[in-house]
């Protein structure tokens, strides 16, 4: 089943209640929060206040991704203000696994784990028995806007075929320049939840239009469901 999870980096944030209100009611699985430290990436975002302000507007999980160097000293804090799932990248884990074991276990949240486009697919194969998404970035993190990679149908086939045989609960998600005319490939490579902020909060159509639009392309991409 496709899943499109709106990026409220691209919303805004004068209206951030009523955008994520109006994505909800058209179908929208949940709400991406993207979180950057000015080192990982070059850019600085939202932190855990905008999570705990945005809880109480909907009812929809709160994927809160961590572009962090030092995500250990996020983790409390969105899990407070009421994050459903923490995504934390590979890059900066050596050994990602205690962190891992940490948010599902004694946080009692999603854990996720985002690699960049310059890593190797099978560097997360050893981890994927301990995740509940592996998300695959189709652009270098740290802005929003950019143009989604070519490879990157590539490197979602090479990911969808460790997941079905290590982990098939664990779901693809894809970050990065996933709009009308690229959420087909992903969909059709294996990749199953959809990130989406221009696409989705800069649409001429408005917000629900969009997500409505790219929930139809990527179920019939994917044959129905993935």
């Amino acid at each position: 089943m496709a899943a499109i999870a709106p990026s409220i980096l691209s919303a805004d944030f004068a209206r951030l209640g009523e955008h994520v209100r109006e994505v909800e009611a058209a179908g929208a699985d949940r709400v991406h929060v993207d979180v950057m430290d000015g080192h990982f990436v070059p850019n600085l975002s939202m932190g855990a206040v905008v999570v705990k302000g945005l809880r109480p507007a909907t009812r929809l999980p709160l994927e809160v991704h961590l572009m962090v160097t030092d995500p250990d000293k996020f983790l409390d804090g969105f899990v407070k203000a009421g994050a459903d799932s923490l995504i934390v990248h590979l890059e900066v884990l050596p050994d990602p696994r205690p962190m891992l074991k940490h948010i599902r276990g004694t946080l009692g949240k999603k854990a996720g784990l985002a690699f960049n486009p310059d890593l190797p697919v099978s560097r997360v194969e050893p981890y994927l028995a301990d995740i509940d998404l592996a998300l695959c970035m189709t652009v270098f993190p740290g802005f929003g806007g950019q143009a989604y990679i070519p490879a990157s149908n590539d490197r979602i086939r090479e990911l969808r075929g460790l997941v079905n045989r290590i982990n098939p609960a664990c779901e693809i998600e894809v970050d990065g320049g996933i709009d009308a005319t690229t959420i087909g490939a992903a969909a059709g490579a294996g990749a199953n939840v959809f990130v989406a902020g221009t696409a989705v909060f800069g649409a001429k159509e408005g917000p629900a239009a969009a997500t409505r639009h790219l929930r139809e392309l990527a179920a019939r991409a994917a044959g129905g469901g993935a």
